[in-house]
């Protein structure tokens, strides 16, 4: 009897047996897992900051001698200038290029929440056969490379004669534009509750004060946040443009693509000047465009519907 007693208290689960380690013995094992971490973390900041430190060095770099006199063999320039900036804005003649790429932004963003909107309403609020392949229609331009469609988009435009005029250029950014604002508008529709329109139409407004009173004051943020995808990427958009944009209807970033092509002859300084320029334009209107919508609205947005 004492033999069995003795046995059954030798056997016991694995689970019962209280952990006798000093606490001396775990602390290793902690230490090594937090100094892991910090590696990773001092790893992960250290590639970012070498990264923008060479992208800051590049723009640096371009800036510097975009007005610089001479720089050549030296740490640096011998003098500065502005000649090139106005050197620069009279070649490439940087006022019409402006004006220019000012109607194509205004035209494409204006056209695309007003054409954007009401096809993301539908998609949101209607059911419909072949739902699914209607938005896999519509966001096509964004699965792939602009060069794929644009070809042939610029054969059929130079046939029908809009190649190389305003409309023309206008055009050839709106299909790829649509889709952004499609894919920014539908979330923020559907959010908004159905039972809204019918409760206004019991107190009698119609389709008109619904939208302009109710609807439209909800969708304001999601047409600034669409709105501002639009605009950086048009403004950006070189492969349409290039393809449909004539000499009198160039924009900016195809000004500056023939600036560059055309190194050799023409001063470097110059060309650094139109890149210069082109960057402090497409800055200005990111910060213009930043004071009216947040870049954090749409991933607020997300999780509050997740929640």
């Amino acid at each position: 009897m004492a033999t069995d007693n003795h046995a059954a208290r030798a056997w016991r689960p694995k689970h019962d047996v209280p952990d006798v380690r000093p606490a001396d013995a775990r602390k290793p094992r902690k230490m090594a897992g937090h100094l892991a971490g910090r590696a990773w973390h001092a790893l992960v900041w250290g590639l970012m900051a070498f990264f923008l430190l060479n992208v800051m060095l590049l723009i640096a770099t371009v800036a510097v001698n975009s007005i610089a006199t001479r720089w050549f063999g030296t740490p640096l320039p011998q003098g500065f200038t502005l000649h090139w900036y106005a050197k620069a804005w009279a070649d490439f003649q940087l006022a019409s290029v402006l004006w220019v790429t000012v109607e194509v932004v205004g035209a494409v963003v204006l056209l695309s929440i007003a054409l954007g909107v009401p096809a993301a309403y539908a998609l949101a609020r209607v059911q419909f056969r072949g739902k699914r392949f209607a938005l896999l229609v519509f966001l096509l331009p964004l699965m792939v490379p602009p060069v794929t469609y644009g070809i042939p988009m610029a054969t059929v435009m130079y046939k029908v004669g809009l190649a190389g005029t305003l409309p023309g250029v206008i055009l050839a950014n709106l299909v790829p534009a649509l889709p952004f604002v499609i894919l920014v508008m539908t979330p923020f529709i559907e959010q908004i509750d159905p039972n809204l329109e019918a409760a206004a139409r019991i107190f009698g407004a119609n389709t008109w004060r619904y939208f302009r009173h109710v609807l439209l004051p909800l969708l304001v943020p999601g047409m600034l946040a669409a709105g501002l995808l639009v605009l950086v990427r048009t403004i950006g958009m070189f492969e349409l443009t290039f393809f449909t944009a004539g000499p009198s209807t160039q924009t900016l970033v195809v000004a500056l693509y023939y600036a560059v092509f055309s190194t050799g002859v023409r001063a470097p300084q110059s060309i650094d000047a139109m890149a210069m320029i082109y960057m402090a334009i497409t800055l200005v209107w990111v910060v213009i465009a930043l004071q009216f919508v947040s870049p954090t609205q749409l991933v607020s947005r997300v999780k509050q519907e997740r929640q």
